[in-house]
């Protein structure tokens, strides 16, 4: 038995003050151009009055094709002050992954990708270090190592610019990548998601096990987050913890909290892609 793939469907994301009617007319909409809707979700932020919704509608038998619909959306989000991103299920972005030493989150990624839990393409990884060009090659990944140093940050971050627009590159994630991003990096290219292994935002920066160890925390987290020019303080995508007691030692967190940044990040890669994440301010709604 053969099984179709599911139809495409569009998915809006959209932040505007709040006001009466918002629902129906973005709503209205669609049904008047023939769409069904899938999903729809809505919250209303306080105390900004921001109105926040994400609706998702199949795009068989809609009666406007893709490139008029941003258009003509536009003429309704004007007056309504929205800010919104249209987003469509078939369109497949192309993910870059940074490293630098550690393997565990990049191979989760890759893992997770072979077993198609992504829907996304994978074809690049950049790294400050040669250590895991062999996995490259064995997922049959392109790997370009640019090592970083202080006086050559600003060059080399000119050539990853130019080679994830030569790989047509729609998201960065640093998958353990232990170098910061200059906010001149970000201005030209802001889509890229961290995971910090700890649960932000306590324990921002290098060594978050040791400190939370000589802390005797009880428990020790993950966060996965968009990436700003303020070092590990983007708006939070996802974040979980895993309990610690006064027997484990620094190895220990080291190990738990490895388990946790390879899920949270796997999450935060999936939210991301399927359009589930409306960033506001320094913040974000997740439609999960």
């Amino acid at each position: 038995m053969t099984h179709r793939p599911p139809s495409p469907s569009a998915t809006l994301l959209i932040s505007c003050p709040d006001q009466q009617g918002l629902v129906a007319k973005i709503a209205n909409f669609i049904y008047s151009n023939g769409g069904n809707i899938i999903h729809a979700d809505q919250h209303r932020d306080e105390p900004s009055g921001l109105f926040l919704s994400r609706i998702e509608w199949g795009l068989e038998g809609f009666n406007l094709p893709r490139d008029l619909i941003g258009p003509a959306f536009s003429a309704i989000a004007q007056p309504l002050q929205a800010q919104w991103q249209l987003r469509f299920s078939d369109a497949i972005p192309r993910i870059a992954i940074w490293v630098s030493r550690q393997d565990h989150c990049l191979l989760d990624l890759l893992w997770r990708h072979q077993a198609k839990e992504f829907a996304a393409e994978i074809p690049l990884i950049i790294s400050n270090h040669t250590t895991l060009k062999p996995t490259a090659d064995q997922f049959g990944i392109d790997f370009q190592y640019l090592p970083v140093a202080k006086e050559t940050k600003a060059e080399q971050e000119k050539k990853q610019l130019e080679i994830l627009k030569q790989y047509k590159i729609d998201l960065v994630v640093l998958a353990k990548y232990m170098q910061i991003l200059s906010g001149d990096f970000l201005t030209h290219f802001s889509k890229v998601i961290n995971i910090h292994h700890s649960f932000l935002p306590a324990f921002m920066g290098a060594q978050p096990y040791h400190r939370a160890h000589e802390r005797g925390v009880k428990i020790i987290g993950a966060t996965a987050h968009y990436v700003t020019e303020d070092l590990d303080a983007g708006p939070i995508i996802e974040q979980d913890v895993v309990r610690i007691t006064h027997r484990d030692d620094v190895k220990d967190l080291i190990r738990k909290g490895k388990d946790l940044e390879r899920i949270v990040l796997a999450r935060g890669v999936r939210l991301h892609l399927q359009n589930r994440v409306l960033v506001y301010g320094n913040r974000t709604v997740v439609f999960a």
